[in-house]
């Protein structure tokens, strides 16, 4: 017999079979949830696409791959763009479009989830989606100008430039172009479009960076008083003048967010800067040379060491400064010229004050041993009491000095010998100091008259034994300048020597009459060296140079310049003995 207090009661029993069925039914329920989580893995969702490509129920690495697939005949495709008729294309590599496929399919939800919304999507079916576009921001800009350049009109900037000191401008001209935002969206979108349709573009207008404005500013703050005059660099003692035409191809004007804003190549001005100073910190004299046929003094040059930092930091500051205050001090080593540019221009070499010009028969060896003379005494600069002299400045005539083989005269006769012919770089150089005015102090005629020179005024010269010396005995400086034309078989050379300085005498001279005749001897000659020839009298002659004042016709002072000449004779050449 069963005890009321034990035996169960029907609620109970019934409640156990719910919860037992209940717990089957969890048991049910959680098994599938595992089934579903295990067949949807990191799997896609199925129906899943890509700008088109279907990537759905597959894992992650299939589904990139199939998406590389699927696009590839798109990545590449060029986008077609149509703007008022005109067409082009676009690169998409160029404008720097790219897929990123992994950010592809992680959008798509490739991925392990026990979310129970991500496994309803996967089951259910996923969206149709867009592609990752990457795009370069930079080669999109460069496309868009280059499209505007295509279809469009670009806009000119205004711009300032320089040129030999003078000021060069660009005026500002307003374009039309692709209004980059709509353009750069419209040009995505159709990137990966399945259809290839050409995007429809409009012209909108673009005006430039640097306008009207811009160009007036630069004018006023820094082209303009940067050609205004000269700037000086002062090293030292020294100044280094720098004038426009030189300094302007240093500067620029470079555009910079929308204004010009003023640069200089610190290479060019430290090159500029060294031609005004000497080379490797050694000074360099002052003189004058002859530049387009006048006279100018080549100012001197200190020998400086300098740090080109210290000139480029503040020249674009020193050439906008007003007249008066464009001069700075440079910081450096300095050794200064002993003949400064004011000692030069003190020299007052101002104009041709003689000319002399002879002439001479065709001969290599005199085009040669002449135009060497000629090239070494051009640009000899005499300073008040200096002395010339030719050998001392032609130097022996030797063929490590230029000089070839030639004829001259020895003990009355021809022979050959270095140098032959420089004599008629003597006589004309004799000649332009006769008629400047300078003291004789040493020249000897040729032994006998040559007939291609004045007589009695001509002078030879021989290495170690005879010289041309002349001094510059005027208050002024003399610059000479000498110059050769080559003769030809069918025409003569021509010698001029020049001397310039600043006018102090006015010279004329007269010639006797030739006297004292002395008839030629014969000679017969069997040396190997004989060269024949037909004898002429030798004689006497006098010259005399009169001074008078420039404008004046008073005689200040006369000088007279004896000369004999010795026959010339007559050789004859027999053949060597033996």
């Amino acid at each position: 017999m069963t005890s009321p207090e034990t035996s169960p009661t029907p609620e109970k029993a019934g409640a156990k079979v719910i919860l037992l069925m209940l717990a089957g039914l969890a048991l049910l329920c959680l098994g599938g949830y595992f089934a579903a989580y295990a067949a949807a893995g990191d799997k896609t969702p199925r129906g899943t696409t890509i700008s088109g490509v279907d990537v759905g129920g597959r894992s992650a690495e299939e589904a990139e791959a199939a998406l590389v697939a699927g696009l590839a005949d798109r990545v590449e495709r060029p986008v077609a763009v149509s703007v008022d008729g005109a067409t082009s294309e676009v690169e998409p590599s160029a404008a720097g479009l790219s897929v990123d496929y992994a950010a592809s399919i992680d959008e798509a939800g490739a991925e392990k989830s026990w979310s129970p919304g991500r496994l309803w999507t996967y089951w259910t079916g996923g969206d149709d989606l867009d592609a990752v576009v990457v795009v370069d921001e930079a080669a999109m800009e460069d496309a868009l100008a280059g499209l505007t350049d295509d279809v469009g009109t670009p806009p000119v900037d205004g711009a300032v430039s320089f040129e030999d000191g003078e000021i060069e401008t660009t005026e500002p001209v307003a374009g039309e172009a692709v209004d980059p935002g709509d353009a750069r969206a419209a040009i995505t979108d159709a990137y990966l479009a399945e259809d290839a349709e050409a995007v429809e573009l409009e012209l909108t207008p673009a005006e430039p960076e640097i306008d009207d404005t811009d160009v007036q500013q630069a004018l006023d703050e820094f082209a303009n008083p940067a050609m205004s005059g000269p700037v000086t660099l002062v090293f030292g003692d020294s100044p280094v003048q720098l004038f426009p035409r030189e300094f302007s191809n240093v500067l620029a004007l470079e555009p910079e967010g929308g204004e010009l804003v003023p640069s200089l190549d610190e290479k060019l001005l430290t090159k500029l800067v060294d031609q005004g100073v000497g080379e490797d910190g050694a000074p360099v004299d002052a003189t004058v040379e002859l530049v387009d046929g006048k006279p100018k003094v080549i100012p001197a040059k200190p020998g400086v060491t300098y740090d080109p930092e210290d000139v480029s930091a503040t020249f674009l500051e020193l050439v906008t400064k007003p007249s008066g205050e464009r001069e700075m001090k440079v910081e450096a080593t300095v050794a200064e010229p002993d003949f400064t540019t004011a000692d030069a221009r003190a020299l007052k070499i101002k104009e041709r004050v003689s000319t002399f010009t002879t002439y001479y028969p065709y001969a290599e060896y005199r085009n040669i041993n002449i135009g060497r003379a000629a090239e070494i005494i051009d640009g000899t600069v005499l300073k008040p009491g200096d002395i010339f002299s030719l050998n001392d400045i032609v130097g022996e005539r030797t063929r490590e000095n230029g000089f070839t083989e030639g004829f001259i005269i020895s003990n009355g006769i021809f022979k050959e010998d270095l140098g032959g012919g420089v004599s008629q770089m003597a006589t004309t150089t004799f000649n332009a100091m006769f008629f400047a005015g300078l003291k004789d102090i040493e020249h000897k005629p040729h032994s006998f008259y040559i007939d291609r020179y004045p007589v009695g005024r001509e002078a030879t010269v021989a290495w170690g034994s005879v010289d041309l010396r002349f001094q510059n005995d005027t208050p002024y400086g003399v610059l000479v300048h000498a110059t050769v034309t080559p003769s030809t078989p069918s025409s003569q050379g021509v010698v001029t020597v020049s001397m310039y300085s600043t006018k102090y005498w006015d010279i004329s001279t007269t010639t006797s009459d030739r006297y004292n005749f002395r008839p030629p001897a014969t000679r017969t000659l069997d040396t190997p060296d004989c060269y024949p020839n037909t004898g002429y009298s030798g004689f006497d002659v006098d010259v005399t140079r009169t001074f008078r004042r420039p404008g004046s016709d008073e005689v200040v002072k006369t000088e007279k310049f004896h000369t004999a000449y010795t026959p010339s004779d007559t050789v004859i050449c027999k053949p060597p003995k033996g």
